[in-house]
């Protein structure tokens, strides 16, 4: 094993996690700290309530490819020979593991960041591609109906962790199925607020890209 590439991709996978795009973007654009406005998290979400629809699709887009580029450095150690092929998905959860862990707590925004979810659904493209799709058809359902992000993340999280119970969706390897239900108790517990906010009937709704100015 090339120990020195390895922990330096791991340190890399963190960094790449850790790049605050909701708070760059509504500072370079807007000139504010979008954790203090909204629901005060430093994500696409709340972008999207604060900053309006383009800004937090691209904040979206950004914090997905994040979760995607750190977890397929696994794939950079496979091909340089630092790691052997039955060691790649340990790796690629590892790499993914710290993206979300930088974006919850981002070395570059004094570790006040956002709730993961984009970036665990950028982890989740790189490893389980057809599970996520599925995933995702349910996320804009729940989005659809509701209008609450944290209610459509939270569900297409539970058909994550379920489906790979499911014999097409079952992964080779058990571990991706355990990880599957960490996930899906991730979302829930950084979701504890809107829970309560759900519960009373005060969360706050996201605008759709047809709905009037």
């Amino acid at each position: 094993m090339n120990l020195p590439l390895v922990l330096g991709l791991l340190v890399a996978a963190y960094l790449i996690g850790s790049i605050p795009t909701a708070l760059w973007v509504g500072r370079a654009f807007f000139g504010l700290d979008i954790r203090e406005h909204g629901s005060g998290n430093s994500g696409a979400t709340n972008t999207f309530r604060v900053l309006g629809k383009k800004p937090g699709s691209f904040v979206m887009a950004v914090d997905v490819l994040k979760g995607w580029v750190a977890t397929s450095l696994a794939t950079v150690m496979l091909n340089q020979g630092a790691i052997l092929p039955s060691q790649l998905l340990y790796y690629q959860l590892a790499c993914g593991v710290l993206a979300v862990v930088g974006h919850i707590y981002p070395i570059w925004a004094g570790f006040r960041g956002g709730k993961g979810v984009a970036t665990i659904l950028g982890v989740m493209l790189a490893i389980a591609p057809a599970t996520v799709g599925v995933c995702i058809l349910v996320f804009i359902a729940v989005l659809l109906a509701s209008r609450y992000v944290s209610l459509s993340s939270m569900s297409a999280g539970v058909v994550f962790a379920l489906l790979q119970l499911l014999p097409p969706f079952r992964p080779d390897n058990q571990l991706l199925v355990w990880f599957g239900f960490v996930v899906a108790g991730l979302l829930i517990y950084t979701h504890r607020a809107n829970i309560q906010r759900l519960r009373a009937g005060t969360e706050s709704r996201v605008p759709m890209p047809w709905d009037k100015k």
